[in-house]
């Protein structure tokens, strides 16, 4: 039986133990998580949730919807993974630092970096896509939004070095994304299988290019946080060695999982794990996933300005790439606090952290800022640098020579 249809099976006949659990289940359920047979019979589709209905829902309703669905696939765990896109079919391009890109495939990636001058002489950075943007200008938007800034950096380092290091910085994108266009193929993700593949590509690149583990940082959206997590075990159980970082940008929950099998990013899945919450209660989750977890105006469905849970979700990409924009690094300060209450009423001690890429790398625990509504989202950023930004970004973009998606105007 397919196991999407399977789960309304599974959570009609679990449906009287949930309303009157005995002592095992209380323990492998928060009453919380407890569903009434009503509840369950109202349970929405895995269809409905696709990421065309979830940008049309409230914030509200588009998050109980896929609170719902994820605590009716954990009953007793019976939803399986069942999809594993092939690295031929994932789309990867590959950003130069002057904007120029060039296309190729996650099978062929090793291959194509070994065909250019000076790649992986400085750090690279790795993005893998959670969300298909063919299906939603909200992602597409966030996707260009981060690409642009790290041009923006690169062209920056460039100047700086008046031509003497040519490559400022290298920009992988596997666009893993594009191959979860529906909701089944989100949630039933291999992410096992599908992080050994990613980290065996990386093996052979940074072998193949001579690039070191401490040089590389991954970046990932959503479900393919857990995707680079796994990469980042696979990687460290080939090579005996780890990846310098890996950032979750709104990790999602893990709906399909295999038992006794660890799936979710966690710390020490890189030498530093860092993640930002946006949509904690929506798309995201409120697991801890990394040494430092920051949660923009506490743990919540979404932060302020948006009003769907996809929205909510790509706003931890647009806080991530204004923090790479040059000069913008520190705009986003947090503090260690246990409650957004406490924070906002100023009554904290905690250690403090700049979110985003200047985080320091010897930090631990809970973090919490407050942020802008609107672009500029730091509360630090000055609005008429963010427009300088923009514009440069603009500039940099219309210079780019190929693929046409990520070169698109804002």
């Amino acid at each position: 039986m397919n196991p999407l249809k399977a789960l309304c099976v599974v959570a009609l006949l679990a449906a009287s133990v949930l309303a009157v659990p005995n002592q095992q289940q209380s323990l492998k359920h928060k009453p919380t998580q407890w569903l009434s047979i009503n509840q369950l019979k109202a349970a929405p589709s895995v269809e409905d949730v696709s990421i065309e209905n979830l940008e049309r829902m409230p914030l509200d309703e588009g998050a109980k919807a896929l609170q719902t669905i994820y605590h009716v696939s954990q009953i007793n765990n019976d939803l399986k993974p069942a999809f594993t896109p092939s690295p031929s079919n994932i789309p990867v391009t590959i950003v130069k630092s002057n904007g120029q890109m060039v296309s190729t495939t996650l099978d062929k990636l090793a291959g194509t970096t070994k065909q250019m001058p000076d790649f992986g002489n400085q750090e690279v950075t790795v993005f893998i896509t959670g969300l298909p943007s063919q299906k939603s200008e909200t992602v597409r938007t966030a996707n260009h939004d981060l690409v642009g800034a790290y041009v923006e950096r690169f062209n920056y380092e460039n100047s700086k070095s008046h031509g003497e290091a040519p490559n400022a910085g290298n920009l992988v994108i596997i666009d893993l994304g594009e191959q979860l266009s529906t909701s089944k193929h989100y949630m039933l993700l291999d992410i096992r299988e599908t992080g050994n593949q990613i980290a065996h590509e990386l093996i052979k690149m940074m072998e193949m290019c001579g690039i070191p583990p401490n040089s590389v940082h991954i970046v990932a959206q959503n479900i393919a946080s857990h995707v680079a997590g796994q990469a980042g075990r696979e990687f460290e159980r080939e090579t005996g060695k780890q990846i310098s970082r890996i950032t979750a940008l709104d990790p999602s929950p893990v709906y399909a999982k295999i038992c006794n099998c660890l799936l979710s990013l966690s710390r020490g899945d890189a030498e530093f794990v860092d993640a930002i919450h946006t949509s904690a209660w929506g798309m995201g989750t409120t697991e801890r996933v990394g040494d430092v977890d920051i949660f923009p105006n506490g743990p919540s469905k979404g932060v302020p300005g948006c009003d769907n849970v996809v929205k909510a979700s790509m706003r931890a990409t647009h806080y991530f790439a204004e923090s790479v924009r040059p000069g913008q690094e520190h705009s986003f300060p947090a503090e260690e606090t246990s409650s957004f209450d406490e924070l906002r009423s100023k009554n904290t001690c905690g250690k403090r952290v700049y979110m985003g890429l200047a985080i320091d790398k010897d930090a631990e625990g809970d973090f919490m800022l407050e942020v802008n509504e609107k672009s500029p989202f730091g509360k630090r950023t000055p609005a008429h640098q963010q427009r300088n930004c923009h514009r440069a970004h603009k500039s940099s973009s219309s210079s780019s020579t190929s693929s046409k998606y990520w070169s698109s105007s804002n």
